[in-house]
């Protein structure tokens, strides 16, 4: 049997089993998001994947005005910034930032986040809405208020009869 092309002692197979391709560790929800999606934007039809596709809506949404859609569009740029700055890391001449506050800057952002705005009677004041009140009023670890302060968060509230006051938290 020496004319067999098995020798004895020799494996028949000697690299062994193949293995099979490592799969690259990329998640089920990557894989997701690399899928490609029919899109309509501005009447025309075209290929986008499912990523670009939810920061579209995103966008979208937060031009509505929608809160969670605008912290999300933040995310975004905030993400794209830092992988911008990471690409382009080589060297940068320094930018002095001055910082310019005033008051119109702080009206403009409460206005903005809806948490203020001026009293329609008297545009010179400036009245918080119930909501940012409670907000404030909930916080745990507060002193209490006498009867002054309560006086003028009131005061300086819009529609201060909605507002429900922590018990034990006026003297």
């Amino acid at each position: 049997m020496s004319g067999s092309r098995f020798q004895p002692g020799k494996s028949g197979n000697p690299k062994g089993r193949p293995r099979k391709p490592r799969r690259p560790n990329v998640s089920a929800f990557e894989i997701i998001l690399d899928k490609m999606l029919v899109i309509t934007q501005n009447g025309k039809s075209r290929e986008a994947t499912v990523e670009e596709a939810l920061q579209q809506q995103a966008l979208k949404d937060a031009l509505a005005g929608k809160r969670m859609a605008i912290r999300k569009v933040l995310k975004m740029i905030e993400a794209r910034e830092k992988a911008l700055e990471k690409k382009n890391a080589g060297p940068r001449h320094k930018i002095e930032i001055k910082h310019h506050h005033d008051s119109d800057n702080a009206n403009a952002a409460l206005r903005i986040l809806g948490i203020a705005e001026p009293e329609p009677k008297f545009p010179s004041r400036w009245k918080v809405h119930a909501w940012a009140t409670q907000a404030a009023l909930s916080r745990p670890g507060r002193k209490k208020f006498d009867r002054r302060e309560v006086d003028s968060i009131k005061f300086f509230t819009f529609e201060p009869d909605t507002l429900k006051w922590p018990r034990g938290k006026i003297a």
